[in-house]
């Protein structure tokens, strides 16, 4: 009996019965100018179909070339995965009629990938303190990517129910690596935390490798989550699922718990797993079906007769592992150290992806200590708000160690620094031609403090016994009073001083 709707069985009571079992496909878009067999442009967001040529649409008598930085840009990722380098490797080609692939075949790699046998490890906080998993990796093979549909009319934006259907070839030949693990075993409750773990990892190391911006909200970074449910102490792997697309690190969680309870009901229904993609749905936190999953066989590969096959040397690969990056988990000890942040500090950092904009804002001239505070607090908080990444404000690095260097010499306070920070996310200028063009700059003038000072003393009589009386922790009403007339635009260390001088 195939599976039909069923009820979810909680994650905690589905680990009692089964063990998950995870295969994790991520797809990488390289930066690369060029597509992978064409030499038409990848520049995200042009207008549709402008970034198309006869080979990338498939056209009769078009012929492809492979694109040699993309190729040495798989070898830099499967070298940083510890992978085997194939000294042969070919394309072949996918076949099977999909609109977003003009040419109705994909090429790909099949049976001889560059990258093969390699592994890496990711750490997660368990119940026991932090805990290392290893995950294999299967390959890691070039292909070039779809176009894009956009289904237009009805409620999913799905084809099914649409009133009509346009398709965006500018994506078509885009290069690509998907990255596919080796079944994930032994995680158990930990399951959706590692999967989460594993893609973060992967998106810090192609991002440091320079070979991706491995931005997920754009598609230039996607996972496929492939899961099946093994009964408690079998060793024979169950029917997987494999949820397409999932495009955020906490979606990736939340896809692997939710397919976790959705196989543990079906199987304890007496049903069976249907062997299919699946669609995440973001607003709901569920998968739907889309359709019975093919196997290899099914697509029909066979070696693309217009490309010859790709054999880097030896002395090339060996190159390129010289230049390859300090490692990533390497980099965050060294930087850990040096900026003297705890460890949960650090993963606040890494989990808010602010590694490199801190590093950045510390090189020009900031301390760790007001790096990490204006990032991970004022422009964290804006990128959430507005569902920004938070590389994508328009706040550089300089701009926030000049914030600082203007707090640092008493021209702002905090306050102010983030009326600055208004202005440097409406595009208003640098730093100090918002402080000039807002008129934020502190009042330094004792002159108009002290009167200021005066004006709330005498507002505030009942608080000024108090101070007189030896009660100096009643200033701070007094403060505040004199902060909201000059509207923030005052030194409050001086004010203070200046109110205990007149009533000590």
């Amino acid at each position: 009996m195939t599976a039909t709707h069923t009820e979810l069985v909680p994650f905690d009571q589905a680990l009692e019965t089964y063990d998950p079992v995870m295969g994790l496909e991520v797809h990488v878009e390289l930066n690369t100018a060029s597509k992978m067999f064409c030499g038409c442009s990848t520049v995200f967001g042009a207008e549709p179909n402008t970034q198309v040529c006869p080979t990338c649409l498939g056209l009769p008598g078009a012929l492809p070339v492979v694109n040699g930085k993309a190729v040495e840009s798989a070898i830099r990722i499967g070298l940083a995965l510890n992978c085997s380098i194939a000294p042969w490797s070919r394309f072949a080609r996918k076949n099977y009629f999909y609109p977003d692939m003009p040419k109705n075949f994909q090429t790909s790699q099949y049976d001889e990938p560059i990258c093969f046998e390699g592994w890496t490890e990711v750490t997660i906080e368990t119940d026991e303190g932090p805990q290392a998993f290893r995950v294999e990796i299967e390959r890691a093979h070039m292909e070039e990517d779809t176009g894009k549909s956009l289904h237009v009319g009805g409620a999913t934006g799905r084809i099914h129910g649409a009133d009509y259907s346009l398709v965006d070839y500018n994506r078509a030949g885009i290069p690509l690596i998907e990255i596919v693990t080796k079944p994930i075993v032994g995680t158990g409750k930990y399951a959706p935390q590692v999967a989460r773990a594993y893609v973060a990892h992967l998106r810090e190391l192609v991002k440091a490798l320079g070979v991706s911006d491995a931005r997920m909200e754009q598609g230039s970074m996607r996972c496929d989550v492939n899961l099946s449910l093994m009964p408690k102490g079998a060793d024979v792997l169950g029917t997987r699922s494999e949820t397409k697309n999932v495009n955020s690190l906490r979606s990736v969680e939340r896809a692997v718990r939710y397919e976790v309870e959705r196989h543990a009901g079906v199987l304890d229904a007496g049903q069976k797993i249907v062997q299919e993609t699946r669609h995440w749905h973001e607003d709901t936190g569920v998968t739907t079906s889309g359709r019975e999953k093919s196997d290899a066989e099914d697509y029909r590969y066979f070696p693309e007769p217009d490309l010859v096959p790709v054999a880097p040397s030896e002395e090339w690969i060996e190159e390129l592992r010289a230049s390859l990056p300090e490692p990533p988990a390497q980099r965050r000890g060294r930087l850990q150290g040096e900026w003297g942040y705890s460890d949960l500090e650090m993963r606040d950092v890494v989990g808010a992806g602010a590694l490199d904009l801190i590093e950045a804002t510390v090189a020009a001239g900031a301390t760790p200590t007001a790096a990490r505070k204006w990032w991970l607090g004022e422009l964290a908080r804006r990128a959430n708000d507005t569902g920004t990444p938070i590389d994508g404000l328009g706040v550089t690095p300089a701009h926030v160690a000049e914030v600082q260097a203007l707090v640092d010499a008493k021209r702002i306070n905090d306050k102010l620094a983030r009326q600055v920070f208004d202005g440097l996310v409406a595009g208003e200028g640098t730093p100090e031609e918002i402080v000039v063009a807002r008129g934020l700059e502190v009042v330094s003038d004792d002159g108009a403090l002290t009167a200021a000072v005066d004006r709330a003393i005498e507002a505030n009589p009942d608080v000024a016994a108090k101070i007189r009386d030896g009660k100096v922790a009643a200033a701070g009403a007094l403060i505040g009073a004199v902060m909201k007339e000059m509207r923030g635009q005052a030194d409050a260390g001086r004010v203070r001083e200046l109110i205990l001088s007149k009533l000590g």
